[in-house]
């Protein structure tokens, strides 16, 4: 079933700015977007192995109070996202073992489950995975200070103590970090019995810091991470394996699909994506290169070698060849909020997936139909 509908797109927001003529690092290019579960945050990752993370912050309604009591729907708010804070979450790292390099591109991002007000994000590049904690701290600024006219401004400012008394020990105490600035803001008026020497909170500043490090447990490129609805487990996948680790043990993790054969000129398919269900923490899917969707349950067994059911496309199964082949390769799947429904992008098209329909997507949306004849003249030379 083909869905008539054509897909349409609207502009919403831009983030960052190219002048005209501004060549663009490679470094920059954006490799990976994940949204939090609520849409309150969105992070991406780039190729130089930075994680940057934006904060939704809607705009004020514009509409009159009396005007909105008067309406049969709310007036519709658009998100709009902010910067909030960016770091770096991998490094260029070199495998001496086996003579290879490892890029710090982000492969992909997943936001895990707060149990505060914190984030926590997992992020990997080719082979190492890490956890990060994003948390809020408190910033302290010192609002105005007397100098004495004998003394330099210079001499002032390594001098600390001599004019901010118990001013180290506190930040200690409370964790805050200190910024010094020459002259204080317009906004902010002493009262009379404040000290010249007042230090005063100005906001707070977003912290990432590294929680765990899981590595040494893929000899293949990464390309999928996913969380478990249970909040203590995930996966990691790669052309051949897909692993199962405890978030809070970063040195060990089991192995429950291994598509890997004894002699690689057997090998038919890889591993394209994987995914826990939303609400089922036993089970999981994933996609090969040859465009099948596999569900698993890891009830039945430690290595998940039978499968629960297989999704494919019988309609699109027609004679086989080498373009055929690339064109089928699923190269991601993403279950629906409902458990119920998978979608799935290959070359050419989305497709919409019922767990209780396998043998053919429920809604096909073509997106690459201008090169459906390129791709047929090719096969006939």
């Amino acid at each position: 079933m083909s869905s008539s509908a054509a897909l349409e797109w609207k502009f919403s927001q831009v983030f960052g700015e190219q002048s005209p003529g501004e060549k663009v690092d490679d470094v920059d290019f954006i490799s990976a977007v994940e949204f939090e579960s609520r849409g309150d945050y969105l992070v991406a990752g780039d190729h130089g192995g930075r994680i940057i993370l934006f904060e939704r912050t809607d705009g004020t309604n514009l509409h009159p109070r009396k005007e909105l009591e008067h309406m049969d729907y709310p007036a519709t708010v658009h998100p709009r996202y902010f910067y909030k804070t960016e770091f770096q979450s991998h490094e260029l790292e070199f495998d001496y073992l086996k003579s290879l390099e490892i890029g710090e591109k982000i492969n992909k991002l997943r936001f895990c489950a707060t149990p505060n007000n914190s984030l926590f994000i997992l992020s990997t590049n080719d082979r190492t995975i890490k956890l990060w904690k994003v948390s809020e701290c408190k910033v302290k600024r010192v609002k105005e200070m007397e100098l004495s006219p004998n003394v330099s401004s210079e001499n002032a400012l390594l001098s600390g103590k001599s004019f901010v008394a118990g001013l180290n020990e506190s930040s200690i105490q409370n964790g805050y970090h200190l910024e010094w600035i020459d002259k204080k803001p317009r906004s902010v008026s002493p009262a009379p019995e404040e000290s010249p020497n007042t230090i005063f909170n100005v906001g707070e500043s977003s912290v990432a810091r590294c929680r765990r490090v899981y590595a040494h447990a893929h000899d293949y490129n990464i390309n999928s991470i996913s969380n478990n609805s249970d909040g203590e487990t995930f996966i990691s996948a790669d052309d051949f394996r897909i692993n199962l680790w405890n978030m809070e043990v970063s040195n060990r993790c089991f192995n429950i699909v291994d598509l890997k054969p004894l002699d690689m000129e057997d090998l038919i398919e890889v591993i394209t994506s994987a995914e826990f269900h939303p609400d089922y923490c036993n089970l999981l899917a994933y996609s090969s290169s040859r465009g099948f969707i596999r569900l698993v349950d890891m009830r039945q067994s430690a290595l998940c070698d039978q499968n629960a059911k297989i999704l494919l496309d019988h309609e699109a199964r027609g004679s086989r060849s080498f373009f055929t082949e690339i064109i089928a390769s699923i190269s991601d799947i993403k279950f629906a909020k409902d458990g119920r429904h998978i979608l799935s992008r290959d070359y050419m098209n989305l497709k919409l997936w019922d767990l209780h329909m396998e043998s053919s997507p429920i809604a096909i949306f073509k997106i690459n139909e201008y090169l459906r004849p390129k791709v047929i003249e090719a096969w006939v030379i």
